[in-house]
């Protein structure tokens, strides 16, 4: 069995991935790679990451997160609608090389961006808003104006000022952060204080073949020779942290985050067999089950399983994994139908008592056909590390 460690909270799960970097006497890491669900608390893990990396004012930690994509914000201009612009907040320090004025961030974007999409844009530092050109010393602002070329009348024309698709403005954060983590390789004015990256879930609005050439993309710029920094990255997407543990084959750890239901924590080192997120799922929804809190989205898990279950069988229908369970016929109808709603893990909708009994009797059953084994992780009783 592979290790298992407890811990009270993500400020002691956030000190062990600190302490692979740092610990003496053995290989010290280079990179922590951690498959968790959603809900979990990767982003929170990852400013208590941040957090512990500040001394006296100074920082050690450039990350991507959630708070990330919020140094960057839209200017639609309301009143005239042709300035359409996306502001940066250039009192961060995740900008504070871009003073520099020889340093052509386009250009170190644009080539990441392009391997995805095919809008451009140009980077205006001297931006002023709408409206206050006249003033007498009018704010500067950072901004980005997005450039589209299109076909009019048969000529090729571009179309300034637009605004992106929300997906196409989550590539474009992405990239930009992926030509300051080189900056910060390469060691450029104003970025020589990282010596920690933290990634958490760049996955956003992407298809798989996107997802796979995002996680190649983000392995080749960890594999530089030249690169010093040490790297975590979280993910709750099954196929991004597959390709990352198969491109990554540094001095690496990888494992499994798990939230217990005491609000502690748990990891387990996913050995040479990465990935056991069916196992997890499935090991939540018998856990639910127990607890008889069960909505209605539950049962949208369960066919997600079985659907995986089909795919290792090489069977072709869901059917075929619920032959064989007591009353099979009313089972596959209830999972059919039951688990092709829309139900938002947001806004639950409690199950009814009679589809909580039925819900628990296809699980069981399922459970118990296919012999499945829950590992250590799930069952421990809580500890402390």
């Amino acid at each position: 069995m592979n290790e298992i460690k407890h811990f009270n909270n993500l400020a002691d799960v956030a000190t062990e991935f600190r302490y692979q970097f740092t610990r003496e006497g053995k290989k010290q890491k280079e990179l922590v790679l951690f498959y968790a669900f959603n809900g979990t608390g990767k982003t929170r893990l990852s400013m208590e990451f941040k957090e512990m990396g500040k001394t006296e004012g100074n920082r050690d930690t450039l990350y991507f997160n959630a708070f990330t994509e919020d140094l960057f914000n839209w200017d639609n201009d309301l009143d005239g609608d042709e300035q359409r612009v996306l502001l940066l907040n250039k009192g961060s320090q995740f900008f504070s090389g871009l003073d520099d004025l020889d340093l052509d961030i386009d250009n170190k974007i644009r080539p990441l961006l392009h391997k995805y999409t095919d809008f451009n844009f140009v980077t205006d530092f001297n931006y002023i808003k709408p409206g206050e050109e006249n003033n007498d010393n009018p704010e500067k602002h950072w901004a980005v104006r997005f450039i589209r070329e299109e076909l009019v009348g048969g000529v090729t024309q571009n179309k300034e000022n637009i605004k992106i698709s929300r997906g196409e403005e989550n590539l474009f954060i992405w990239c930009f952060f992926l030509a300051i983590y080189e900056l910060a390789i390469d060691k450029a004015s104003g970025y020589e204080w990282v010596k920690y990256v933290y990634i958490d879930d760049p996955i956003s609005s992407l298809d798989e073949n996107n997802a796979i050439a995002l996680a190649c993309e983000l392995a080749s710029i960890i594999r530089k020779e030249d690169n010093d920094i040490k790297t975590v990255i979280s993910t709750h997407h099954s196929l991004f942290f597959n390709v990352m543990f198969n491109e990554l084959r540094i001095k690496r750890k990888t494992c499994f985050l798990h939230s217990n239901d005491s609000n502690t924590y748990s990891i387990q080192d996913t050995g040479d067999t990465p990935f056991f997120h069916h196992i997890a799922l499935l090991n939540e929804l018998k856990r639910v089950s127990e607890s008889e809190v069960i909505h209605t989205f539950h049962f949208n898990g369960l066919r997600t399983v079985m659907e995986k279950t089909v795919s290792f069988f090489g069977y072709t229908k869901i059917d075929e994994v619920i032959h064989g369970l007591d009353d099979e016929v009313l089972f596959h109808r209830a999972v059919q139908l039951l688990s092709h709603g829309r139900y938002s893990v947001f806004s639950p909708s409690p199950m009814t008592d009679d589809n909580k009994e039925l819900f628990k009797n296809i699980l069981n059953g399922f459970i118990d056909k296919y012999e499945f084994q829950f590992p250590e992780i799930f069952n421990a009783e809580n500890q402390t590390a």
